[in-house]
């Protein structure tokens, strides 16, 4: 049973440690995704996280925590799967446009009827594999939370940007070897620690940039 008052104090107080004031739609939104995620993840295995008493500091607080680090109007999540952080950006932005991406049609089934339910005007769904989709436009930002190693996560996605593209990679442990093995032309340009409450792991995010050479003809 989903103890939705309890969960309602938790994800308030919990935005509110991380500098976020929710209001009220918001809360109800984030909390109505919660709802979808317990249930459909009983039959589409949409995540490991199987108690809802634990989705909500690992999966809402913990893509709340990037928050602060998402600037720009166009914005794609690399394997969103169940929609973190991609769905939760985009309750909290409404003014920016995500794009959410994921290869496996279960999934992409659920993140649309998100989209539905939830009535995000501002949400894209791609069923595609990541190197096989295209863009008009570059995104501002790219983000993925454990979709894969650092350097499969910009050699993949680096035809989707621009010179003004960062990109936004979710950790747990400090990925020292994954940066090790980041492709010459991208670099750390920031890091963080983040302080998700009630999560017990280590949460971090790097800040990637690309080194974009200008052709002068």
């Amino acid at each position: 049973m989903i103890r939705m008052a309890d969960h309602a104090r938790e994800l308030t107080e919990g935005a509110a440690q991380l500098g976020i004031d929710l209001n009220p739609e918001q809360r109800d939104q984030l909390l109505a995704y919660l709802r979808l995620l317990h249930k459909w993840n009983k039959a589409y295995n949409l995540t490991a996280v199987r108690d809802p008493d634990e989705m909500v500091s690992r999966h809402l607080l913990d893509s709340l925590s990037v928050l602060p680090y998402v600037h720009g109007d166009r914005w794609l999540d690399v394997g969103s799967g169940g929609g973190m952080p991609g769905i939760i950006l985009a309750i909290m932005l409404p003014q920016a446009r995500f794009t959410l991406l994921d290869s496996n049609g279960k999934k992409t089934r659920f993140l649309t009827q998100v989209k539905l339910e939830l009535g995000l005007a501002n949400l894209t769904v791609v069923q595609n594999r990541v190197e096989a989709f295209h863009a008009e436009l570059a995104f501002h930002g790219i983000v993925s939370r454990a979709f894969s190693s650092l350097a499969d996560f910009t050699d993949l996605t680096r035809h989707l940007s621009d010179a003004d593209t960062h990109w936004l990679a979710m950790k747990g442990q400090y990925p020292e070897e994954e940066m090790a093995a980041l492709p010459v032309d991208f670099q750390v340009a920031d890091s963080a620690q983040l302080a998700v409450p009630g999560c017990q792991g280590s949460r971090h995010l790097l800040i990637l940039r690309r080194r974009v050479q200008v052709d002068n003809g």
